[in-house]
């Protein structure tokens, strides 16, 4: 009889916890959307707001190291012919 009794406690409690999922997700999902979209805003905001740039001006916020420039030789160039 405890057997059974497990089993019948064990099945509401997953039928109960499954019926409690789809009415509870909407709602955690929506809240986990919009607190990762506040840390997003909180994080990459702030580059925004440095100024307001007019129509046709360029601004160039990082200059290139002059030491990391490419190189004349990447490689070798290896020719090959096709052997029929």
């Amino acid at each position: 009889m405890g057997l059974l009794k497990t089993i019948l406690y064990l099945l509401v409690f997953y039928y109960a916890f499954k019926f409690l999922a789809r009415l509870l997700a909407p709602f955690l999902i929506k809240k986990a959307a919009e607190t990762i979209q506040k840390k997003a805003e909180q994080q990459f905001g702030g580059q925004q707001d440095k100024g307001y740039v007019k129509e046709g001006e360029t601004i160039i916020d990082k200059t290139p190291k002059k030491g990391q420039q490419g190189k004349d030789t990447v490689g070798e160039y290896v020719d090959f012919e096709e052997i029929e």
